[in-house]
Formats: C-alpha cells, sequence, structure tokens
C-alpha cells in the first residue's frame, strides 16, 4: 500500500479514534499525527496476532487503523495525563 494511503487511511482512522477516546480530539494536527501514528501500530498488532495488517483503502484497513489509534490515544492520555485548565 503506497504512502499516501496510509496518511490518508491515518488521518481519518485519527479523527474517529478522536471521537472514541475523548470526544473532543486534540486538534486538527495533533489528531492527525496520533492516527499516522496509530495506523502503522495498528498493522504491527494485527500482524502480529496473525491477521491481515492494512491490505489497502477499504473498511478492514480503517478498521485495523481506528483500532491502532485508539491504542496510541490511550497511551498518550497515560503518559500525557489529561490536564484541563
Amino acid at each position: 500500500m503506497g504512502v499516501i494511503a496510509i496518511i490518508v487511511l491515518g488521518l481519518i482512522a485519527g479523527w474517529i479514534a478522536s471521537l472514541i477516546v475523548d470526544n473532543a480530539g486534540k486538534g486538527p494536527l495533533m489528531d492527525m499525527v496520533l492516527g499516522i501514528i496509530g495506523a502503522l501500530v495498528g498493522g504491527a498488532i494485527f500482524s502480529a496476532l496473525g491477521a491481515a495488517p492494512i491490505t489497502g483503502f477499504n473498511i478492514y484497513s480503517l478498521f485495523v487503523a481506528v483500532i491502532g489509534s485508539v491504542v496510541v490515544l490511550v497511551a498518550y492520555h497515560a503518559i500525557a495525563g489529561r490536564r484541563r485548565f
């Protein structure tokens, strides 16, 4: 799968994962970065479990990317904490 397709998939997954995890997002740029990282993490997780990683621009790959993005966002919140001003 091309790098641009992974980036686009990661952007969409980051937005969906931010709605699932905290319903506010971290801002568009941070959501995008965490989504792209999450797409890669989701592919690695599914690969380690013996399932197919991101296979193309389809619903299954979006599901994998969203799962990875949720994992990355939860880890981000655990490390950065939920600071309220």
